[in-house]
């Protein structure tokens, strides 16, 4: 059977869910630094008082926004992969899209806040070129 190589598309489309596993996988993780066990195997209704940690925060509202922004670049990748319209700006705008959102966790965590909205719009714009392949 011959071996049919993926698109730069699906390939991006693999490492951005891997990366969605990773930052959920790092906020698990970085959730058993600041609470209980208790508290993380419950259903976390009551946060404890006094429990701010403010790298934990960010790496929550990194996360969230990765899980925002995943489902609109997956539909629209997985748009052009079945229009057949891979490559060139469709394949360029995952690229951005992935490599924008991987460097968007250390910067949100090391707290850079106008570089880190510079990277999110960067990301925004691979989306907005696959979605423009996608609609031509």
């Amino acid at each position: 059977m011959p071996h049919h190589p993926l698109s730069t598309e699906l390939v991006m489309l693999g490492c951005a869910a891997a990366l969605v596993i990773l930052q959920i996988v790092l906020q698990s993780s970085a959730a058993m630094f600041v609470h209980k066990p208790a508290f993380l195997m419950g259903n976390r209704d009551n946060v404890p008082a006094g429990v701010d940690n403010v790298y934990l925060g960010r790496i929550n509202r990194a996360l969230h926004n990765l899980l925002e922004t995943f489902p609109l670049f997956a539909a629209v990748t997985l748009g052009v992969v079945v229009a057949g319209r891979t490559g060139g700006m469709a394949a360029l705008g995952a690229q951005i899209y992935v490599w924008s959102r991987t460097i968007y966790l250390p910067v949100y965590i090391i707290g850079i806040p106008g570089l880190r909205t510079l990277i999110w719009l960067a990301s925004m714009v691979g989306i907005v070129m696959i979605l423009r392949v996608l609609l031509a």
